[in-house]
Order: structure tokens, then sequence, then C-alpha cells
């Protein structure tokens, strides 16, 4: 019972604070935390994920048209890149989702299908894929797709002048990238245009990742017809990004509220036909806030759902909530190294404060997740055992035994790595007997975010860890991400997630080119491993399994990452919406959604 009377304690003082500092108090008592302050409450209302449909219909008359009201649950200011070959962030690919220039679909399986814009075909053998723009598609404004489209995104990632975070190991796989990208070659030698429909593309190895849009083959086209007298260097500040993108969605951006809201009018240029709704008006809600929007019915939808406050969405009757698992994982990173930007590689320390396998180590199993995953998140989110979710059922290991409560585990692993407490303060001392301080940078968020990392934080102490905030509080989201991105020297650990998208291959997030490889961790085996699940030979199924196999127990090993939590994405959908489908394998086409009404339903 000492665990949960320390989680409730920290929950209290926390929910005081936060109490305190609302004028009149309304909000405290509306939290999650105020609702689960029982440590048995957590079972009885613990959601069955298995029982959450994937699917609604609705009954009544459809209306003509209508405006669908999508809230985009952020509590910052989106930046507003609107590129996919220049963005960052998730609130901006929320947002281009309406509009999106995606050439391919996947099927339940997360593999290409021949039903998108674009067909693929592969030919293993020459590593060699073509590119076909199926039937006459035209962008937003009325000009005809082409192949020089398909060709154009790959010009802007490989350019010598681009600063964003694609052109890594993975995308260096089409021949001639580097070259190019290096300045030594006025053109991507490995694409080719066939003609005015198709390109041919060449790659130094091909594996099932290509599939899954792996292996550098890009997802996306881009209006070359728009964009190509703009500066690559300055294409992301340019208004054809940031004000009157031309896209190839079922919908196209009409009017932009900078950082926050965006109207977009259908499309009449869409390839499968106009949407069956006039507009789409897409506004920032703080997560607090998305709940109580949801029951008054200012929004048909929300681009996520806070899962700590499930229990604001149960017993409405004008929302219907829906369910599947996330394609992501929250995390705990480690800095151990800096990545170099003017070669575009991440460098390992080994003289870095977290290079201690024992001291990660520890730091794990000193994490009560199963407890904050019942108390604050009623099962919805539940402990992560390894970097591939279990969505990806082909190469997730269920067998992994991850980083369990265990802080007697811990404090061996500390003793063991020399980290003891040389002055009876209850605090260990580091290796050479000085005070030791390890700085944690997380997301501020919803009002239980603070009293989830101050329980952690209580954890670590419990194993005798001095544990502080980075800033010495919560960091704002587009600041958190600035700052870990920059690696900053005041972040010896931080608290993320990752939203896998449709490719399982880690090489994007781990490997030794891949800025998204923010603990910096790379190493002969971590490469060989990464190279291994991509390769030729792992067009053997059990080949590439077993590849993922052996990575997920290194990572668990090294742990540089260690996952904390995999999640049950909430969807609540209102009743006015006639049918709405998040099934993978059969998700719902923007273009097919209809309204009951001329308004959300209250």
């Amino acid at each position: 019972m000492k665990k949960n009377w320390l989680l409730l304690s920290v929950i209290f003082a926390v929910m005081f604070v936060l109490a305190a500092c609302n004028k009149d108090g309304k909000d405290a008592g509306k939290t999650d935390a105020g609702k689960k302050d029982n440590p048995e409450q957590a079972e009885e209302t613990k959601v069955d994920t298995t029982s959450l449909p994937m699917e609604i219909t609705n009954d009544g008359e459809v209306i003509k048209g209508g405006t669908l009201k999508v809230g985009l649950v952020v509590d910052t200011p989106f930046k507003g890149v609107f590129s996919w070959e220049l963005y960052d962030d998730n609130p901006d690919s929320e947002i281009m989702k309406y509009a999106t220039n995606a050439l391919f679909e996947m099927d339940g399986d997360f593999q290409v299908k021949d039903t998108g814009i674009a067909k693929l075909e592969v030919d293993k053998d020459n590593k060699k894929a073509k590119v076909t723009i199926q039937g006459d598609v035209k962008w937003s404004d009325g000009k005809a797709l082409t192949a020089d489209d398909l060709i154009y995104p790959y010009e802007i990632i490989g350019h010598p002048d681009y600063e964003g975070v694609r052109y890594d190991d993975d995308f260096q796989n089409i021949v001639g990238v580097q070259e190019y990208h290096d300045g030594k070659a006025k053109t991507i030698s490995g694409i080719k245009k066939i003609d005015e429909k198709s390109i041919e593309i060449t790659f130094k190895k091909v594996s099932p990742a290509i599939y899954s849009i792996g292996d550098g083959l890009w997802g996306y086209a881009a209006p070359k017809h728009q964009l190509e007298s703009i500066p690559v260097k300055e294409l992301i500040s340019s208004d054809a990004v940031r004000k009157t993108p031309v896209t190839l969605g079922a919908f196209r951006f009409d009017k932009i509220v900078n950082g926050e809201s965006v109207q977009f009018v259908a499309n009449e240029n869409y390839f499968r036909g106009k949407p069956k709704l006039d507009k789409v008006v897409i506004e920032v809600v703080p997560s607090s806030s998305i709940g109580e929007a949801l029951k008054t019915g200012k929004y048909d939808v929300a681009t996520s759902f806070p899962t700590n406050q499930y229990d604001s969405l149960k017993g409405l009757s004008n929302v219907a909530i829906l369910g599947r698992p996330e394609l992501a994982y929250s995390y705990i990173g480690f800095k151990v190294g800096k990545y170099d930007k003017a070669n575009r590689k991440n460098i390992f320390n080994e003289k870095s404060k977290m290079n201690d396998v024992n001291l990660r180590q520890a730091i794990g199993y000193a994490m009560d997740i199963e407890s904050v995953g019942e108390k604050f998140y009623q099962g919805l989110r539940v402990r992560a055992n390894s970097l591939i979710p279990p969505v990806f059922a082909s190469y997730y290991d269920g067998t992994l035994e991850g980083y369990k409560y265990d802080p007697e585990k811990a404090k061996e692993l500390l003793d063991k790595a020399g980290y003891k407490d040389t002055d009876g303060d209850g605090i260990r001392e580091d290796k050479d007997g000085k005070k030791l301080s390890i700085r944690l940078a997380a997301m501020s968020g919803s009002d239980t975010d603070e009293a989830i990392v101050e329980y952690y934080r209580q954890n670590w102490k419990e194993v005798g860890l001095n544990v502080e905030l980075t800033t010495g509080r919560l960091i704002e989201f587009n600041s958190f991400y600035d700052k870990v991105k920059a690696d900053d020297p005041e972040i010896d650990m931080f608290m993320a997630a990752w939203g896998t998208g449709t490719n399982p291959s880690p090489a994007g997030l781990y490997s030794e080119g891949a800025e998204f490889n923010m603990s910096r961790f790379v190493s002969p085996e971590l490469s060989k491993m990464l190279e291994n699940i991509d390769s030729a030979e792992a067009m053997d199924p059990k080949y590439r399994s077993d590849a993922f196999r052996t990575w997920q127990e290194y990572m668990s090993e090294t742990a540089t990452t260690i996952p904390t939590m995999f999640r049950t994405e909430i969807i609540p959908v209102n009743k006015r919406v006639k049918n709405y489908n998040v099934n993978y394998a059969t998700e719902t086409q923007l273009q097919t959604i209809e309204l009951t009404a001329d308004a959300p339903l209250k």
C-alpha cells in the first residue's frame, strides 16, 4: 500500500497547488486526479479497451453540405509549417491530414495498396521501384499532378540547403542522393522520369520496409509549379508553405489564423470527387478544455483526446466514444551524445553523465508506471515493454519483460555502479562522491501531467536519486522539443512520446543519421541491427521478425530509451456525424463524411 499512498499524497499536493492557482477553483474538482483518489476505485473504473467500438453509424437524415468542426488538442499555438517535407511536429501534421498530399494508401497490415493516387511496383531483384499516377489527378488549383511533382520532394529533402529532419540514413538509400546533397551532382541519378505520370527510383538495397513507405521511398507529392521558384532554404518561411499551400486532399486551405485556426473548403478537384461537406474548421483547444468543449457541442471530433479525461466523456448523450490501439508509445530518453548538424549524424559521448547502463536501468526499474496507468489512465495506457507497439503484431515481442516497478532492484544496480549515499542525507552521490543531480525535461499539458511527473520524481527519490526539472517547471510543447533537439546541456533525460506512423522500421528514429534519434546513442551493433531489419534478407518474414526481436532486446538492455506506456487512442465523435470508422483497414475517407444536423449536438 505504500506506493498507493505515495501516489495519492503527490496527487493531492499537486492538485492543491492547481486549485490555489485557479481564481475560483471550479476546474480543480473536474480533474481525473480528484476522481481517482481511491486506490480501490481504479480497478472498478478500469476501461475494457476491447469493448470500445471502431465504428459508429448514427440515425437521421443527412443535411446537404455543412461544416465539420475539429478541435486541435494542443496546449500551444501550432507552428503552421504545411509541408510534409518540412514540418516537424504533430499539430501541423494533424491539420495537413485534411488536405494531404499522400500518394499511397495502406491496408490493415500497413502495407501499400493499389487504391491511392499512385501505384507502387517493386523490382526487388534490380533494387528499383516504379511509382505511377493513376488517372487524371489534379492539384487543388486545378493544375495536373505530374511525374515532376513526384520527383520534387526528393529534390527538396536532398538539397544542400535543406535543414529539415528527413534527410537521414533511410533517405540516403536512394542512389545518387548523397552526391546531390553534397553538391557534386545537379540531379539525383537514381531517380528517373519515365513519362508524365511515372518515375523510377533506384535504391542501394530493397527490403520489406519499402512496402510500408520505407527504404527512402517518399510517400507524398509536392507542387513543383508552385514551389520551384522559391529557394529551398526559404521554403519554410514562404507563403506557399505558410499561407497558400496547394494540395491534393479532399479539402483545400481557405483561411489560416496563425497558430489558432484553419478553415478548409471542399476541393472540387479531388481525385475521388468533391466531398459531401462544404467546410472543415480546425481550432486550437487546450487539452484541459476539450472534454467540456465536446460535451457542450463545440466540436464534432478531436485530433486527440487525453485519456486521463475519459471520465468526462462517459455517459454523454451527444458523443460516441471510439477506440483503437495507437501507433505510438511514450518513453523516457537519456542524453548520451550530441547531434552534429554539419555532418548530419549523431555523436555518442562515452563520458556523458547518463552513459552508465546501471544508472539508466535503475531509473527505469524505479518508475511505478503500473500505478500511473491504473490511476490516471484507467487502463487506457499500460506499461510498455518494447519500442515496437503491439499493433505491429508481426514484429512486437510480447515476451520481453521491460522495466517493471522494482525499487529494490534499482537500489542494487545503483549500489553496484558506485552511486552511494556517502553523507547520510538519503540522496546518492556520484561515483566520485560528488552531489548527483539529474535534470529532467518534461512537457506541460493537462492538469495531471504535473502530478505524474512529481510522482516519478518521488519514485526516484525513494531509491536515492535527486531528479530536478529542467527550467524548474514543465516545459511548453514547442519549447520542449526545441530544447531536446538542440541537445540543451540542461537536459540529462526527457519524457516524450513517438508516433511511429505506419512503418514499424526503427531506422528513422534510432540510426546514426536520424535527427529524431534524440538520445544520440549510436553503436556499431545498433547500426548492424537496424541494417538487418531493413535488409534484402529481411524479405524472408522469419528473418525480419528475428531481426526485430534482436533489436528490441538490445535496446531494452542498453536502456538509452526506455518505453514507458502503450496507448489506446480515444476518439470521441459527435452523434450528428452520420458514419465514422477508425479501423486502420477500413478508415473513413474524408470525402464521404456527412452530417445529420446544422451544428454539433449538445
